[in-house]
């Protein structure tokens, strides 16, 4: 990777930020739980989460053993195949994303999720009109 484009050290920052985001959500900790273990400020996380501050290699260490993951997952290095993670990652990084992911898996009826899937869609294509 060019270091010297700062678009794609931007979008480093954004995919590094979405994936500590997606990962701290998944174990239930709150922004001020990742902090209190990287050491820094629940702002700085949210920094961080949003891609508007670089990572230190340290504090990236620190949040890959906090998080149960490695360094090489957070970056982007260990990808499941799938060229599409980061937006996967960015979708879900986004406030509700998640909850919405897990409800949706709980809901044990085949055709209730069928129904919300098609209530989504139908809102989404509300607000392209």
């Amino acid at each position: 990777m060019d270091m010297k484009d700062p678009g794609r050290t931007a979008q480093l920052e954004l995919a590094i930020g979405a994936r500590m985001r997606t990962r701290r959500r998944q174990l239930g900790l709150s922004q001020s739980d990742l902090a209190e273990r990287l050491g820094v400020s629940f702002q700085q996380v949210q920094k961080y989460e949003r891609g508007a501050n670089r990572v230190a290699a340290s504090t990236l260490l620190t949040a890959a053993q906090s998080l149960g993951t490695s360094v090489a997952w957070l970056v982007g290095e260990e990808a499941s195949g799938r060229e599409d993670d980061e937006d996967v990652f960015r979708a879900l990084s986004r406030p509700g994303a998640l909850e919405i992911l897990q409800a949706f898996n709980a809901i044990g009826d085949a055709r209730t999720r069928q129904a919300l899937l098609a209530l989504a869609r139908e809102m989404a294509a509300d607000r392209g009109a």
